[in-house]
């Protein structure tokens, strides 16, 4: 009676397939079935892209089909290429094959031959077998994780989803296999909507909903014609490729400027927003689609609440018998009406008036920056202050040093007091040794302080020089920007203002612009 042979084929990846691996599987078992005159193929599964090392048994269609009919007793052998074409997990794949064998099932291996468990040493052979297969697939997966790094850190796109407004373009790099392979570059007319993207959710306000709704009323979609969702423009916003820098897991390339799209400062101005829209209480609007300038930024001067952005007005007749609606955006304070007798303040302000005198104040604010001296001055006052932190660094770092020798010579000159040659008495010593080793702490803990003011100079000099290139392009541009812009302009150099009976305000703005207003009073005298 002829024995059943169930045949079972797997690939790992997408590649063997290509390779045609299957076929040279197939004809391999085929062949081995034939030179036994009575196996005859009852069955034959493949498996496609299917990772023995990485899949469990339990998950595998192909396993679990074979298990079914092996209970069943529809095969009597089940034949492989080889052995680890059942899998590379030697946690599981070693009781897998002894499982089949206890059901009657004899394993065969058309290249290693049967998988027999008659003794003991059958067992160990055949979990060294697996132990020895998963192995090799964690060397290999180190192996191609560090050589995807490598090329990571060398600025090759090493596969997965093109990033939109990028495509690959042939230029004649080929890979191990001989075979040109394409590199990542910019799509130009795609890299223009990542620039409209970021410059509306930078400087504009625009949230992600906001901006799909945008793009789709300007008649622009994606390549493949539909709608940009919230989470293409969120993805968008978060990938740091647009910045030049190609990520693979933690490891990242350095910028290559032939792939950057948006510059550093607006990608990092993105992401601060995005965070700080996160946050119970930010700096940036989450509405910018209102008629007034400081919705959320003004307060009652009389009892301190927020004012709320309300409206007011009445219907009236023109001439011409048409009814029209006098509509009046106001900031109330509803503190008012609700506790009668403790706010002495108004109960509204007109939202004109009030966007009028604010952006009047911010107009004289940035003529006084932009007329200020130069960014040379300005830088000036930078490096003096750097300068400045710096000798104090170097001035305690002497001060250590001497100290540091002067405890050295003391230490030294024990083995003399020792051998009776020294002029120092050995308690002298004991007491110059103690107080030098307190002073050499002092000095420690004084040079790491300035150490710590040095560098905190020094970040704060670079922060503040670029915040006072942004205001003085702020203040070429504020005159003739949109109104969403000033707005967000507005939110994020005016921490609040406090206004009184008749108009009167106290504007706070942010610690970085008043520091700048002081710096360039000192400039100017």
């Amino acid at each position: 009676m002829d024995k059943r042979v169930n045949c079972l084929y797997r690939v790992s990846t997408i590649g063997q397939v290509e390779k045609n691996d299957i076929p040279m599987q197939k004809q391999y078992c085929r062949e081995f079935v034939a030179a036994h005159g009575d196996w005859k193929i009852n069955k034959e599964l493949y498996e496609k892209g299917i990772s023995g090392f990485k899949k469990s048994a339990k998950d595998r269609d192909a396993i679990q089909e074979l298990q079914a009919d092996a209970v069943q007793g529809k095969f009597d052998i089940l034949l492989v290429y080889m052995f680890d074409r059942l899998g590379r997990k030697d946690d599981e794949t070693p009781f897998v094959v002894e499982w089949f064998v206890k059901n009657g099932i004899e394993v065969w291996s058309a290249v290693e031959g049967q998988q027999r468990f008659d003794n003991h040493v059958d067992k160990l052979l055949n979990y060294i077998r697996y132990w020895q297969a998963s192995g090799e697939s964690i060397k290999t997966s180190v192996r191609v994780k560090t050589r995807l790094e490598q090329l990571t850190e060398e600025g090759i796109f090493t596969g997965g989803t093109i990033p939109y407004g990028y495509k690959l373009e042939k230029r004649g790099r080929v890979n191990k296999r001989n075979r040109e392979v394409g590199d990542l570059v910019i799509d130009e007319d795609a890299a223009e909507i990542i620039k409209l993207i970021f410059y509306k959710y930078a400087y504009e306000g625009f949230g992600a909903q906001r901006l799909c709704k945008y793009l789709a009323s300007m008649s622009i979609y994606k390549a493949d014609g539909r709608n940009f969702p919230n989470t293409t423009i969120n993805r968008i916003l978060k990938n740091e490729l647009y910045t030049g820098i190609i990520h693979n897991g933690e490891v990242k390339s350095e910028r290559i400027p032939e792939l950057q799209i948006i510059d550093q400062k607006t990608f990092d101005r993105a992401q601060e927003i995005m965070q700080s829209r996160t946050m119970p209480r930010s700096d940036v609007p989450l509405n910018l689609k209102g008629s007034a300038l400081v919705s959320g930024k003004i307060y009652c001067g009389h009892c301190g609440s927020k004012l709320a952005l309300t409206t007011s007005g009445r219907r009236r007749k023109k001439k011409d018998g048409t009814e029209v609606s006098d509509i009046r955006p106001r900031y109330a304070c509803f503190y008012k009406p609700r506790h009668p007798g403790e706010c002495d303040g108004q109960s509204g302000y007109g939202v004109k008036k009030v966007d009028e005198i604010v952006d009047e104040v911010v107009r004289m604010q940035l003529q006084r920056i932009k007329s200020s001296p130069d960014s040379s001055i300005i830088a000036n006052c930078h490096r003096q202050a750097v300068e400045l932190a710096q000798a104090k660094c170097n001035i305690t770092q002497l001060q250590l040093k001497e100290k540091q020798r002067e405890l050295a010579d003391y230490r030294a000159e024990t083995i003399r007091v020792i051998r009776g040659e020294s002029s120092f008495s050995a308690s002298l010593l004991n007491d110059l040794i103690e107080q030098a080793t307190e002073e050499c702490a002092q000095y420690q803990e004084a040079a790491e302080q300035a150490q710590r003011e040095y560098e905190e100079v020094t970040a704060s000099s670079s922060a503040e020089s670029d915040e006072y290139d942004t205001l003085v392009s702020w203040a070429d541009i504020y005159d003739t920007c949109s109104f969403e812009t000033k707005k967000m302009f507005v939110s994020q150099f005016i921490k609040s203002i406090h206004i009184f009976r008749d108009y009167r305000m106290e504007i706070e703005f942010n610690v970085s612009f008043e520091e700048f207003r002081n710096m360039v009073s000192e400039a100017e005298r």
